[in-house]
């Protein structure tokens, strides 16, 4: 750069910020840190009212976080968001069958299968999905903070929510510990 300089003295010279050089390693380093912000934003002050961990034969499968306007008691009538984030990798295919099964197993199943293929990508060990409820007829989703879609269709908020936070889910004590209860 000092030989640029000699040759033409009107380039400036570059400064080391190191606010700058910071804010870039924080993002470079938690691409997924604030992955609940992006899509909490809609609900106001979102504040976690309740987490669990599902498992199966013991082994966990997600750690899920319930998200409510001030943290206040879990209500179907109003909008939350959930926060599931895997421990080991899973397939597409097995996202949206998996849905499909239980929704279907506790009484709410819904044609969505086509919006489950847009909205479901894999997801590795690590990776976070929120949905977050937009009225009773629409859930938006959110892959490490990226928006995959919004899936819309009469009462697929409970449809679709239901499976984690409904009454007759696979696990009672899982749903009532993330409704905060």
């Amino acid at each position: 750069m000092a030989f640029l300089h000699k040759i033409r003295p009107s380039l400036p010279r570059p400064t080391y910020n190191p606010l700058r050089a910071a804010l870039l390693s924080f993002a470079l380093l938690v691409p997924g840190g604030l992955a609940a912000s992006s899509g909490l934003n809609a609900l106001g002050d979102a504040q976690l009212r309740g987490t669990a961990t599902f498992r199966y034969l013991g082994f966990p499968l997600y750690d899920a976080q319930l998200f409510t306007p001030g943290g206040a008691p879990f209500n179907w009538s109003e909008d939350f968001g959930l926060e599931l984030k895997y421990h080991r990798n899973v397939t597409q295919k097995a996202l949206i069958n998996s849905t499909l099964n239980e929704m279907a197993r506790i009484g709410h199943p819904a044609p969505v299968r086509d919006q489950l293929q847009t909205c479901f990508k894999a997801v590795n060990k690590g990776d976070r999905y929120l949905a977050v409820s937009e009225g009773p007829n629409m859930v938006s989703f959110w892959l490490n903070g990226r928006k995959t879609c919004t899936m819309s269709y009469p009462g697929i908020k409970r449809s679709f929510m239901s499976v984690f936070l409904g009454d007759n889910t696979r696990s009672a004590a899982f749903a009532q510990k993330l409704r905060g209860q």
